[in-house]
């Protein structure tokens, strides 16, 4: 029975064809167009209020600078495009966005080290991306994010 209704969560998703529009920016990875929610997928970017340490292991606020990124890239290309995969179980819609330029904004969020592959170490669609950024040590990379919870997130 689950299972059933999430396939129809996703068919409607799907249904309701892309959402276009200005975006505003709820938290790291999650904006509002036109009064709806969308939880970019794949990514999984620091809570506003978290710490992390920088280069020379002080704290500060990733995710605050994270949500500040993701602001500053959305506007210098509008409106936003949202293709759906599904709602997540806060109702939010789950999707792939994209500038008007083009630019994949999930993929970005990740490669500029604003967010990370949610997908297991190594896999899912942002890895080759989390690469990018984690080599370079740019953003969250730059020093040691830490874990929701606050204690340091663990090496992969």
């Amino acid at each position: 029975m689950i299972a059933f209704a999430m396939v129809i969560a996703v068919d409607a998703a799907r249904a309701a064809g892309p959402i276009i529009g200005d975006a505003s920016v709820i938290d790291g990875d999650t904006i509002e167009i036109a009064g709806e929610r969308v939880q970019l997928y794949g990514v999984d970017a620091p809570e506003d209020w978290q710490v992390c340490l920088d280069e020379t292991g002080a704290d500060y606020r990733c995710g605050k600078e994270s949500s500040l990124a993701l602001a500053a890239f959305l506007s210098a290309s509008r409106p936003i495009r949202c293709e759906f995969a599904g709602r997540d179980r806060y109702g939010r819609y789950i999707g792939a966005c994209f500038r008007a330029d083009g630019e994949d904004v999930n993929r970005w969020l990740v490669e500029s080290g604003n967010a990370i592959n949610r997908d297991n170490p190594g896999k899912g669609l942002y890895a080759p991306a989390q690469e990018v950024a984690r080599s370079l040590g740019t953003g969250m990379w730059r020093g040691q994010p830490r874990a929701k919870d606050g204690g340091r997130v663990a090496e992969e």
